[in-house]
């Protein structure tokens, strides 16, 4: 089985990086039996607190773009000052978790990943740590976190959490959820990447090689291809017996990915 593709999500960082301390609302007039209607002025004062969650926020928006950038070491900065204004925020551990996978640091990523479920619970932050034990070989564990992910209200990214549900638990060896879930998030996002490469894997294990090679096409076509979709589906030409549509899949293979190794039909790659 190819290695699992994940989607980490990054919390959405639009923040504002600047305040103002003081807010007037007035309430437009308006003409009623010939009298005008106003509201009062209100002023609001910032405190404390409310400054050290703004300059938390002003450097977690910091650390994305450094993230964006490549710029790893200042991201981390950035986020780690963020974390010191306010220690609840959890884009921060989110951030850093990301900068220490890039950088293979696996063990911190998956404690960052753990925190900032621990300090902001939701969908994203549960989806982002099922995906993190997935990926370091605890796919039994992380089907709970996708299931947590999946029944908050608020999450916008529900095909996300029910792919990478479904693909872990073919990981995992719980092949009675795997179509259930693939399935359901194909319904809310037909193109989802991580779904059709899984039906891709599952109808393959399960022998139904022209419905592997349906899902495999359309992987392809939904996201940019990997050394593992493209091994697998030469695996699916292999074995409908076209062997030219398995020997291109291999070019592509070799010319796309050399650092892949020389891999054909029925061989194993380097992912």
């Amino acid at each position: 089985m190819r290695p699992l593709e994940l989607v980490l999500l990054a919390a959405t960082l639009t923040l504002l990086a600047t305040a103002c301390s003081r807010l007037t609302f007035v309430k437009p007039s308006a003409q009623r039996k010939g009298m005008d209607q106003i509201a009062p002025e209100y002023t609001f004062k910032e405190s404390a607190s409310g400054k050290s969650r703004m300059e938390a926020r002003r450097r977690i928006s910091a650390a994305d773009r450094k993230l964006r950038a490549g710029e790893l070491d200042e991201a981390a900065a950035e986020a780690r000052a963020a974390l010191k204004a306010d220690p609840s925020l959890p884009e921060a551990h989110t951030v850093m978790a990301l900068v220490a996978g890039r950088q293979g640091r696996h063990e911190l990523a998956g404690q960052h990943h753990a925190e900032a479920a621990r300090v902001g619970p939701s969908g994203a932050t549960y989806n982002n740590y099922g995906a993190w034990l997935c990926g370091n070989e605890r796919a039994g564990e992380s089907l709970e976190w996708f299931d947590n992910a999946l029944r908050d209200p608020r999450y916008g990214d529900r095909a996300g959490a029910m792919a990478n549900a479904g693909a872990c638990a073919a990981k995992a060896g719980q092949y009675d959820r795997v179509e259930r879930d693939l399935r359901a998030a194909l319904e809310l996002e037909p193109t989802n990447a991580v779904a059709l490469g899984a039906m891709a894997e599952d109808a393959f294990r399960r022998g139904r090689y022209l419905e592997a090679r349906a899902f495999s096409e359309r992987r392809l076509a939904a996201a940019p291809a990997t050394p593992a979709t493209l091994e697998l589906a030469s695996r699916i030409e292999d074995k409908l017996g076209d062997s030219v549509a398995a020997a291109r899949y291999v070019r592509r293979l070799r010319m796309e990915f050399p650092q892949a190794g020389n891999a054909f039909p029925g061989e194993s790659i380097t992912p």
